[in-house]
């Protein structure tokens, strides 16, 4: 039996089909390649060539957090009077409570809260460790509002050798105050304990009850515990922190932003700083209710409200701003350097108020100055 073998394939025709299989290869490998790099360029479009963060429109929600005191009046106001929300459109305002700064920061690091109503120290102390990068300062709020109230049988600095004072927690603008103060009085203290005279962060509700008790000898705090521990609970001022300043202007509160937040979503801070503004311009045109609104939300927020007495006299030591008194900004981080809380540091960065400067311009009020340290 004769077995036939095929012919094998001429040359000519394997070198034909070879590229048709080399091209059905490279178009399987070009599929998930495309993929890979439809992934990378995805994962990587919230960022711009610089690795800033880019504009990603308005945000769903804005989470702020702020203190149920005086000296955060826009604040409160903002909230209470619906300005902020207002003002945010469709971004949904949520608020959280703090009782001082550094957990507000805290808390803004932890990404728990997108922006915050804090004092100028805590603030420097977030922008100093994070070189720059957790958050920028786009408005101030109020200034003034901070005393030392002391039991009434102390009567110059020199009666503070030994005693126990109190501010509302470590790193704070009060606690830095009265650190940076008894260092300039030959007075030592440490942030670690000890020294001349003993410094406890307490809670302020706390602080009260231990002023009125007598188990503290006095404390550095703001409004309206000021006025409390005066006319609530039998003290005297030994400092008002406004005769440490140039034409009595010291700032309490700014409002910060994480400059993440800041870069991806500008259009709602921008929400954000006008309902800033129009809290400030109803304090101002509401002189008389302001501070009952603010009474009424300090009930609500803390379960009790103000003496008549201590709102008016609380009220009478602020003065609501959008201004952050930014050239005050070098003297405060000299005060946190001196009282141990923050490292000297280049601050040149840390505002940025083009957004509240277009609103200003736009509704006629002059604008605010970033004394050199940022953007305007």
């Amino acid at each position: 039996m004769t077995v036939r073998h095929p012919h094998p394939p001429s040359s000519s025709s394997a070198t034909a089909r070879a590229p048709r299989r080399r091209r059905r290869l490279s178009a399987a490998l070009a599929l998930p390649l495309a993929a890979v790099l439809a992934a990378s360029l995805g994962a990587c479009s919230s960022d711009d060539a610089s690795g800033k963060a880019s504009d990603q429109g308005p945000a769903s929600a804005l989470r702020l957090g702020y203190f149920a005191n005086v000296t955060h009046a826009p604040a409160v106001v903002g909230v209470a009077e619906g300005t902020f929300q207002k003002d945010l459109g469709s971004t949904k305002l949520s608020t959280q409570i703090f009782n001082a700064g550094p957990a507000a920061i805290e808390a803004l690091n932890a990404g728990a809260i997108d922006a915050a109503f804090v004092g100028p120290n805590p603030a420097i102390n977030a922008y100093v460790k994070s070189h720059g990068d957790a958050i920028r300062i786009v408005a101030g709020a109020v200034y003034g509002g901070a005393q030392l109230v002391v039991q009434p049988d102390i009567t110059s600095a020199a009666d503070l050798k030994g005693k126990d004072l109190a501010t509302p927690q470590l790193g704070g603008t009060q606690d830095v105050a009265l650190r940076s103060w008894l260092t300039d009085q030959g007075l030592k203290n440490s942030v670690s304990g000890g020294g001349d005279v003993t410094i406890t962060p307490t809670d302020n509700a706390q602080t009260l009850q231990l002023f009125q008790d007598k188990k503290i000898d006095g404390a550095w705090v703001p409004e309206p515990w000021a006025s409390r521990l005066v006319l609530d609970g039998g003290g005297k001022v030994l400092v008002d922190e406004k005769t440490l300043w140039p034409e009595g202007k010291f700032l309490t509160t700014n409002l910060i932003v994480s400059k993440k937040f800041l870069d991806e979503h500008p259009e709602t801070v921008k929400g954000l700083v006008q309902g800033e503004v129009d809290a400030v311009k109803w304090i101002q045109d509401n002189p008389d209710e302001a501070p009952k609104v603010v009474n009424e939300q300090i009930e609500k927020l803390s379960g009790k409200s103000l003496s008549d007495d201590v709102i008016t006299r609380a009220w009478a030591n602020i003065t609501t701003s959008v201004d952050p008194l930014a050239s005050t900004l070098q003297e405060v981080q000299d005060h946190g350097v001196t009282a141990g809380t923050t490292q000297k540091a280049d601050l040149k960065g840390i505002y940025d108020l083009r957004i509240l400067n277009s609103i200003l311009t736009a509704d006629g009020q002059p604008t605010v100055s970033a004394g050199g340290l940022g953007e305007e």
